[in-house]
């Protein structure tokens, strides 16, 4: 009986060392993976899409120290958020094939050191900010910072679809940052850069959204497409993107940019669109929304770096 007893009790401890890996030890790219590289890119393009906007059309002289100073501070910023946002989400990513393999759900990084270093990101960035831009900026990056790490995803992420909605308000600052470094006030230009942000945004994640959808009904998470289904879901993307198409050429009505970017804003949004309809004949969901994850991620660089290049220089 007692060799009985202790061989289940081997086999015991042989499941559970199966059910949670050991855990290795931190190397430096786990704090890199941690901020999340890939969003940090393509935001950190937002926000050198609108430093150069409002330079190209101020008719001051390059300063290049300050875009500097504004890139690494909302690059800051942008990474505390999304550290934290792992810190919080730390149970609900053990639930997900796509996340439960990070180093915070694995143990490879402690609960305590994650906190803290997102908080030392976010307080260097936006001292950064404050100090070498200006206080405009650095207001941006607390409203930005609040809304993702409290609103969105402390409260909302868990509790409402309106979550994803919400959250773009977060999402849309990075370019209004930059922009914001020259002109030190929200002016129209601010605006309609949040607005492309903004409305970019839910189309976006609600087509990864769909393509995850029982991974985050298992972990929770009330996402649209979880909570009301994929047909509703492809109304409101379409509802978005016929929102976006607009906002985006006001860059253009403004005078910040020229015919390049008009036609580049057209084609770009009215392809989106026309792929988002196409999406009620299909009979294959995940696949449409697979294809509109990939123009959703490849629109929003191609449209900042063709408004880059097709600014309006003033000077």
């Amino acid at each position: 009986m007692d060799k009985q007893l202790d061989a289940d009790a081997a086999v015991g401890m042989e499941d559970r060392q199966e059910a949670v890996p050991a855990a290795r030890k931190a190397t430096w790219k786990d704090f890199v993976y941690l901020a999340k590289p890939g969003i940090l890119f393509s935001n950190i393009i937002t926000a050198f899409g609108g430093y150069w906007v409002a330079w190209g059309n101020s008719g001051e002289d390059f300063n290049a120290v300050l875009m500097a100073w504004a890139m690494l501070g909302t690059l800051l910023v942008m990474a505390s958020g999304t550290v934290l946002n792992n810190y919080l989400d730390r149970d609900m990513d053990q639930k997900m094939t796509r996340t439960r393999k990070r180093a915070l759900p694995t143990g490879v990084l402690q609960p305590k050191v994650v906190f803290w270093y997102g908080i030392a990101l976010g307080a260097i960035g936006l001292s950064v900010l404050c100090l070498l831009v200006n206080p405009l900026t650095a207001l941006l990056g607390v409203v930005g910072l609040l809304v993702y790490v409290l609103v969105y995803t402390a409260w909302l992420k868990r509790t409402s679809p309106l979550s994803t909605t919400i959250g773009g308000i977060s999402g849309s600052m990075p370019p209004v940052i930059g922009y914001c470094a020259i002109t030190g006030e929200l002016d129209m230009g601010a605006w309609v850069l949040f607005g492309i942000l903004f409305f970019w945004q839910p189309p976006h994640f609600w087509a990864l959204g769909m393509r995850r959808k029982e991974e985050y009904r298992a972990a929770g998470f009330p996402l649209l497409p979880v909570v009301r289904g994929n047909e509703v879901t492809k109304m409101h993307m379409i509802r978005f993107l016929v929102m976006l198409v607009p906002v985006s050429l006001l860059m253009y009505a403004y005078g910040y940019v020229g015919e390049i970017y008009l036609i580049a804003a057209i084609a770009l949004g009215l392809a989106w669109t026309f792929l988002g309809l196409a999406g009620f004949r299909t009979n294959d969901d995940d696949n449409w929304a697979k294809r509109m994850f990939v123009f959703s991620i490849n629109y929003l660089p191609i449209l900042f770096i063709i408004m880059i290049i097709d600014t309006n220089l003033a000077g």
